[in-house]
């Protein structure tokens, strides 16, 4: 499955998956029946490379939705949303979340108006996400803002180009994460 983490070259022709849909190999197109706990393992696996998590943070992850009240898996989605790596790139002040995770580590950004070099910060409704004045002529970013008309900025969020910010405007929700992501295997998965 297509999960975007090359940046720009998943857009493209030049992407894989577009090319040759099957594993390597001379046994590569050959069929074989997964089981369901491998199924569930598939997409857990998935969701933490989609998002570049070890397997520690993503129990951790688990846990606190677990605690959450509401639905488990949608909890989920909503804390990997919520982290500062993943609000950059989908602001899109980078083309990947690879790419995201190191310029907030460089500390490109500020949170509020403070330094944040930590990716997995946990942002609330109403916080500014903004690019530093020292940064502002990386030429990463300003590719990556060229190149977001075509991805687009998702309704929980607001982005003010020409000012080099963005606002939560509120907590994401499940029909907000437009990914195909089957969070209810994952909740099977670690329910076992």
């Amino acid at each position: 499955m297509e999960l975007f983490l090359k940046g720009d070259r998943c857009y493209t022709d030049k992407c894989a998956l577009k090319r040759r849909n099957y594993p390597p190999g001379q046994h590569g197109q050959g069929r074989s029946k997964t089981s369901d706990y491998g199924v569930q393992l598939r997409e857990k696996q998935k969701v933490k490379r989609l998002y570049g998590l070890l397997e520690k943070q993503f129990r951790s992850y688990f846990g606190r939705a677990d605690r959450m009240k509401g639905v488990t898996g949608a909890n989920l989605l909503s804390l990997l949303e919520r982290r500062l790596d993943n609000v950059v790139y989908r602001l899109g002040f980078a083309s990947s979340r690879a790419e995201s995770r190191q310029l907030v580590r460089h500390g490109h950004f500020t949170l509020n108006g403070r330094k944040a070099t930590i990716p997995s910060m946990q942002v609330k409704a109403g916080d500014l996400v903004e690019l530093r004045e020292k940064s502002r002529n990386v030429a990463a970013v300003s590719d990556a803002l060229d190149a977001v008309v075509r991805r687009g900025v998702p309704q929980w969020l607001e982005l003010e180009r020409d000012a080099f910010k963005g606002t939560v405007k509120s907590l994401p929700v499940r029909e907000d994460i437009v990914t195909p992501i089957q969070e209810q295997l994952i909740v099977e998965l670690y329910s076992k």
